[in-house]
């Protein structure tokens, strides 16, 4: 059935996105997995902890069947499911997480898919867990995605999970970079000097 297909494929997305996200601290310092590394503190471990929290409770408490474990309260805006303390180890967080989704695939092999939740914060709170699935699949792609620019940041290591790894070769990546560089001063150039109308009648795609 469809229903079971979706399922399965959206659970199957999840848990490789879950190994790819926890792969990016491999090889890093305490430090680096900790440190702030944008303007508004991200950083990787920080992202993990924050897939912890929420994948425990929306594939948790949403459905009654809440986390074993004391999670910050839902209405708490203060950030602390995104960074890390000094006396939180990297062993404690990824535990977290890996105990998080052990409890959200009991939650996704237990229901059905069309099984109804209750999400108080969101518009529509009614929801079902197909929903909610999508949902913390794609918080978790996103997450991931800003773990790859950080790990390319910190050392240049690059890959959509382990495994994918891509080899780093520094004077291809100079010259691409380079390249890419070159064309986006030639386009500020050209298009910060034509006025707002001639812009958008000849911008297009390239050929």
């Amino acid at each position: 059935m469809i229903d079971d297909f979706a399922k399965d494929y959206l659970h199957d997305e999840l848990r490789f996105t879950r190994q790819a996200l926890v792969w990016k601290l491999d090889g890093l310092s305490e430090y680096d997995i900790r440190r702030p590394l944008t303007v508004t503190g991200t950083n990787l471990l920080g992202l993990v902890k924050h897939m912890a929290v929420w994948e425990a409770r929306y594939l948790g408490e949403i459905f009654d069947r809440p986390f074993p474990e004391p999670l910050p309260r839902w209405q708490d805006s203060d950030g602390r499911d995104l960074w890390v303390t000094q006396d939180e180890t990297r062993e404690h967080v990824v535990g977290f997480y890996r105990r998080a989704w052990e409890h959200a695939d009991a939650t996704i092999t237990t229901l059905p898919v069309d099984a109804t939740g209750h999400v108080p914060w969101w518009p529509r709170p009614d929801v079902k867990l197909f929903n909610v699935m999508v949902h913390v699949l794609i918080d978790t792609t996103r997450h991931a995605g800003h773990a790859d620019i950080l790990r390319e940041q910190l050392d240049g290591r690059t890959g959509v999970a382990a495994g994918y790894e891509e080899q780093i070769d520094t004077a291809a990546r100079e010259v691409h970079r380079a390249k890419i560089e070159r064309a986006a001063k030639a386009a500020a150039r050209r298009w910060d000097q034509a006025g707002p109308s001639e812009a958008h009648d000849t911008a297009g795609p390239t050929p």
